[in-house]
């Protein structure tokens, strides 16, 4: 027996199917959480209810999809069973029906769907044993709304056929049952073992990692998006740098990234003290951001080096290796199906990571590079060098690096676009007397090259004088 602390909405899920005569138990991440004393978000419940009986007993519940899964948001069981929603505003639970699985010939999706008979059955079709636990309540069902309202504990009785307790005390990954049959139903479960030792740090079974590298390729099957989702997970974990890692003792990261593995053994001079592959997975170790996408910048940021490196008597050098690995970056973000937004940063970082610092630079060279990486992008890219720079052996930080974050900050008040300007194009319309089109924009690209020269010069008097000269000069 055990006790956990449950939120209220997900007792009244519990107890509303059970007082139906209907069995319900709490699975997945939850159970996984709540028996590591972690706070638990995701909170499924599963159950021999089938979709239909389930979406009379839930108000504004909805279903749709094949899988035997009805959702409902935390304030619509709020409103119905009077019961605070507390700190789940925003969530949406899952109510699955208990199901077998027959047939992946996509490797990812069940050709058919049946439904279950037991919680046992259920929990044999899960990927990991660590995911394959159940919490069922362990008091009569009179008392569960007593203990509810009273706002005691309430004790769960853990249902744990594969072990998944050992192993989560043993801090292992392993595969429910024979690995290469979870791998061949879905290959993505590969990223996830992956994903969740990355999050966790726990390591992966021997079997389930053998079984893994023998089936890597099925990886080839999953479509990028569901790709970059776990990649993205993997990024964002409390462990990225050994989650790549994994990826790549796994066999899996030439599917994913195959320009990354490129980088092995490719030397470095200088001040460096790694092979390229070996400085890329250290910067990200030591990147502070938490931000994947400069966590992901921060490990590709030398991806245009392999294509660039020569040698000439003993001098290592990898010319223009910042454009050659913006190309690549974009090619790496167009693949990965990131957004729009996502892929312009991630190229930003890598073309413009080499910047380097002079105290001789001027205020208008400073802000060259502030309109270069974008002001939103400044403090990521000073986070990507750092982790740069502790990746290659060297400090966190150096004199040159703060004075320059200094003279940023400065002339982060300073024009910076064409819109800080003082006048507009309704203004270079109004004072040349032409209608909208391209000169307007020559104009004002002109007279911002010149604020950005001489911030001083951003007066509105100034500027309508030389819109005046510069409309008469073309």
């Amino acid at each position: 027996m055990a006790e956990f602390s449950i939120p209220p909405l997900v007792v009244r899920i519990i107890s509303t199917l059970t007082k139906e005569r209907f069995q319900a138990y709490i699975v997945g991440g939850a159970v996984r959480d709540l028996l590591q004393k972690k706070p638990a978000h995701d909170w499924d419940v599963a159950t021999n209810a089938v979709p239909q009986k389930i979406l009379t007993l839930f108000r504004n519940s909805f279903y749709d999809n094949a899988f035997g899964t009805v959702r409902v948001s935390a304030k619509h069981l709020a409103a119905q069973f009077r019961v605070p929603a507390r700190d789940l505003e925003d969530t949406v639970f899952d109510i699955t029906t208990y199901r077998t699985e027959f047939g992946y010939s996509d490797r990812r999706r069940p050709d058919t769907v049946r439904w279950g008979e037991s919680i046992e059955e259920d929990l044999s079709r899960r990927d990991f044993t660590i995911n394959a636990m159940a919490l069922r309540l362990a008091v009569p069902a009179q008392g569960r709304l007593e203990a509810l309202k009273a706002n005691l504990p309430i004790h769960y009785e853990i249902i744990d056929p594969f072990h998944g307790q050992n192993d989560l005390s043993g801090k292992k990954i392993k595969a429910v049952g024979e690995p290469d049959r979870r791998f061949n139903e879905d290959a993505l479960r590969m990223m996830r073992a992956i994903r969740i030792g990355a999050q966790l740090a726990f390591s992966i079974e021997s079997a389930t990692m053998t079984s893994i590298q023998k089936n890597a390729e099925l990886l080839q099957h999953i479509s990028w998006e569901r790709i970059r989702d776990e990649l993205v997970k993997i990024l964002a974990s409390a462990y990225p740098a050994d989650g790549v890692l994994l990826l790549h003792s796994s066999g899996l990261l030439p599917y994913i990234l195959p320009e990354l593995t490129e980088a092995r053994d490719i030397p470095q001079a200088g001040h460096h003290i790694y092979d390229v592959w070996t400085h890329s997975i250290e910067s990200l170790r030591h990147c502070p951001s938490s931000d994947p996408i400069v966590r992901l910048a921060t490990l590709l940021h030398d991806i245009g080096k392999p294509a660039t490196y020569t040698e000439q008597k003993g001098t290592i050098t990898f010319y223009n290796h910042e454009v050659v690995g913006a190309n690549l970056a974009y090619s790496i973000a167009q693949r990965l199906r990131l957004s729009k937004e996502q892929a312009k940063r991630l190229v930003t970082f890598v073309r413009w990571h080499m910047f380097a610092y002079d105290p001789k630079m001027t205020d208008a060279a400073i802000r060259r590079f502030i309109r270069r990486v974008g002001v939103d992008n400044i403090n990521d890219m000073m986070l990507l060098r750092v982790g740069d720079r502790k990746g290659g052996g060297s400090k966190a930080t150096s004199w040159r690096l703060r004075e320059l974050q200094e003279r940023i900050g400065q002339q982060l008040f300073e024009p910076l676009s064409v819109k800080d300007l003082k006048v507009n194009g309704t203004d270079v319309m109004e004072t040349l007397k032409i209608k909208p089109g391209r000169k307007v924009g020559e104009i004002l690209n002109a007279l911002f090259e010149e604020v950005m020269q001489d911030s001083k010069k951003n007066e509105r008097e100034y500027l309508l004088k030389r819109i005046k000269d510069l409309g008469n000069s073309q």
